[in-house]
């Protein structure tokens, strides 16, 4: 039971890659597998590996901008497909990857195919706010789900929060422009119907109510899902750059520096994408998780013991069991 980690995949690959792997091999509980080029992995780890972790041999890299179809057909010895492959193959219980999220999915999905009940597999973000954080899905996998698919969405986030973040009744919410029945367009009108048949709907949430009042679970398709991530990622970064900007310059705002910054911290930390490492790719018969493109050495650690508490709490199998078809009466 192996972790399959794509080396050359992600901005900083492999160097941040293997570094990652590095920090997380003293926490790790199962062996760790290398994908990619042995002589760019032996470089990048600048001396011997630890004895749980080693390198199977990928002599093709996936580029950040390779169109998916492309590279599925014309690259069959990467290092995404070859980590793909031994996920389908049982030697490994999971693939991880910075690499081109396009591609990392549509292999995925290819070579290893949806679990009996789920239509498309959506990718589970988490994110914070006030009350211990939510998951939100779909985050970037499918992004023209129809309201069908948005209630297989629930049924997975909610499997994904009582597995990895210990909600024993999770509540899902269906992202909308007001909270009230009825708001939204068809597509959303239709969806919050066919929630609204379950005990554990708890109506619609706006986007700024997702991060201030409590909610276990929030399903949007995609496209609003990126989108959500996208701006929240500029504005955190926004913030950041304000604060650091005016530092330098204001007598005021430096003595104030430090005091506040014991207390924006601890936001900081909230919002960064290191911290939770990847998203995983719930729906199909297998778990790929799924990191930031620019993800550094703590970001990849942090997706790897991720990927193992997904692993040992049997999350593929909890949504298995959530989107089992009904056996005919």
């Amino acid at each position: 039971m192996s972790i399959a980690l794509d080396a050359m995949g992600g901005d900083h690959a492999p160097h941040e890659i293997v570094a990652g792997a590095l920090l997380a091999a003293p926490e790790l509980r199962m062996p760790l597998v290398l994908v990619g080029d042995p002589e760019a992995i032996a470089k990048a780890a600048g001396g011997p590996l630890p004895s749980n972790v080693s390198i199977k041999a990928a002599s093709q890299t996936v580029g950040m901008e390779e169109k998916p179809t492309d590279a599925y057909r014309k690259k069959k010895d990467s290092s995404l497909m070859v980590a793909a492959k031994m996920v389908k193959d049982g030697t490994a219980k999971a693939l991880v990857s910075a690499g081109n999220t396009g591609a990392a999915s549509a292999f995925s999905l290819l070579i290893w195919r949806q679990l009996p009940g789920v239509h498309k597999p959506a990718i589970a973000s988490r994110l914070p706010n006030a009350h211990g954080g939510f998951v939100m899905l779909d985050a970037g996998a499918s992004p023209d789900a129809d309201p069908e698919d948005l209630v297989e969405f629930a049924h997975m986030g909610r499997a994904f929060a009582q597995t990895i973040m210990g909600r024993p009744d999770p509540k899902v919410h269906l992202l909308n422009i007001g909270e009230e029945p009825g708001k939204g367009n068809a597509h959303a009108k239709q969806t919050f119907n066919l929630l609204s048949a379950y005990p554990w709907f708890a109506g619609n949430i706006e986007g700024k109510d997702m991060f201030k009042s409590p909610c276990d679970v929030v399903v949007c398709d995609a496209f609003v899902g990126n989108v959500v991530l996208k701006t929240g990622e500029g504005v955190a970064e926004l913030i950041a750059d304000t604060i650091r900007a005016q530092v330098p310059s204001n007598p005021l705002a430096k003595l104030l520096y430090w005091p506040v910054r014991k207390v924006t911290a601890p936001l900081k930390k909230s919002m960064d994408y290191a911290e939770a490492g990847g998203a995983p790719l719930l729906g199909l018969n297998g778990l790929c998780v799924i990191c930031h493109g620019r993800s550094n050495a703590k970001a990849i650690k942090n997706a790897l013991l991720v990927t193992q508490t997904a692993i040992e709490n049997g999350l593929v199998e909890t949504i298995r069991n959530a989107v089992r078809p009904a056996e005919p009466v």
